[in-house]
């Protein structure tokens, strides 16, 4: 058995425990020792970080070769199209070779949204729109790469879910444990592109942010 943390990261928040340019980082939010990141997720981006102190858990999430699926919820500049949408379908061209297909579909704003602090710049005569997006790579910014090479740069973006692991229930800045069976359950992305919650867990109640 192995516990691992489910962590809603804010926007602007250093996905790692100590910063040098005394940034907001996860040493704010979780006091627990001897655990890691599996994975990252970038300052300006906002959702799901996974943390254990179990070594092999921690490598079979963050490492490529087990191409566990994130889901990504973005919002884009201007109201996406369908061209756009079936072009991240198939896979898009990026400076550092093309991306797998993806999993792709345009949502409505996702009803469990949180404001952002700051927010998202607001101009009346630029609409925006949201997309489910999973992905199975982890290249540095690729989501926001993708978007910006079909013509929509990313305003904000949100990891819903990693694997069978979701932000369910969880505010940014609260975390919860969970006590994992001894077999990682590998996620397959649904076509609504909506996180799926695995049922191979026990659920702690979140612990929300510690005060300074």
């Amino acid at each position: 058995m192995s516990e691992l943390f489910l962590f809603n990261k804010p926007f602007q928040v250093m996905s790692q425990f100590t910063d040098s340019d005394g940034r907001a980082n996860l040493s704010d939010y979780i006091r627990i020792p001897a655990i890691y990141p599996a994975g990252r997720l970038d300052y300006d981006s906002e959702g799901l970080m996974i943390l254990t102190g179990d070594g092999e858990l921690q490598h079979q999430i963050s490492h490529p070769r087990h191409k566990l699926a994130k889901t990504y919820w973005v919002q884009v500049d201007g109201d996406i199209t369908g061209s756009a949408v079936a072009a991240l379908q198939t896979g898009v061209q990026l400076n550092d070779g093309p991306t797998l297909p993806a999993v792709a579909n345009k949502i409505d704003e996702p009803e469990i949204l949180w404001p952002r602090t700051p927010p998202v710049r607001f101009r009346a005569n630029i609409p925006t729109s949201w997309l489910s997006l999973t992905i199975t790579e982890g290249r540095n910014r690729q989501v926001r790469r993708m978007t910006a090479a079909v013509g929509f740069p990313t305003l904000r973006l949100i990891r819903a879910s990693i694997g069978d692991w979701s932000i369910e229930n969880l505010a940014p800045g609260e975390y919860t444990s969970l006590t994992l069976g001894p077999e990682l359950v590998r996620y397959k992305p649904s076509k609504s592109g909506k996180p799926h919650v695995s049922r191979n867990k026990t659920r702690t109640r979140p612990r929300r942010k510690h005060s300074p």
